[in-house]
């Protein structure tokens, strides 16, 4: 090739738009979301009433449920076999504090959306718990069931970042304006 079809290369190349993983905020988010949609998130964030387990992500045993407040069904309340903190038996029902699941007005049902759908889900206080993304932020780095999910107990998979990480990647997101694509341009929410 010539100088000349090298140079044309180059300057043609270099008004080509960014792949998205060049663009820092959407990259940043991208992490946060294969954390999200890790099973250790997924178990509780469904969009139906009924929870999963495993790393295989299966229907909740027993015919686990909801309920009208995210914490079980009057007859089986999630606390019944979830403690306040891991057993040590492998396999055996995880704890933490307050074990519930997001409750039915708004379960942040994650489970197979697209980054940008999932991204507009975590903005919308309408979808996500009535939070702003400060709101969520704090709760990414101190509600005690998201803590779990780092330390799920034996035999269980961690989701591949750790929560420091997680939490880093969400407030750079954040920060940069939360964009919801790797072209939208960022703005403070």
């Amino acid at each position: 090739m010539t100088r000349r079809c090298i140079a044309a290369a180059l300057a043609a190349a270099s008004t080509l738009a960014l792949p998205a993983a060049a663009d820092p905020a959407w990259q940043a988010f991208l992490d946060v979301a294969a954390v999200l949609q890790s099973p250790r998130c997924l178990a509780c964030h469904v969009a139906d009433d009924a929870p999963l387990q495993g790393d295989d992500g299966h229907r909740h045993v027993m015919n686990v449920k909801r309920g009208a407040d995210g914490r079980g069904t009057p007859a089986l309340r999630c606390t019944a076999c979830h403690q306040a903190a891991n057993s040590t038996v492998l396999h055996a029902p995880p704890g933490a504090p307050d074990w519930r699941m997001p409750p039915p007005g708004t379960p942040m049902a994650w489970q197979g959306l697209p980054p940008e759908a999932l991204c507009q889900s975590l903005r919308d206080p309408a979808r996500n718990g009535g939070r702003n993304l400060a709101a969520l932020e704090d709760h990414l780095r101190n509600d005690a069931i998201v803590g779990w999910g780092f330390d799920p107990g034996p035999g269980r998979q961690p989701p591949a970042r750790s929560r420091g990480d997680l939490v880093a990647r969400f407030a750079a997101w954040r920060t940069a304006g939360a964009p919801c694509a790797a072209t939208e341009s960022s703005h403070a929410r």
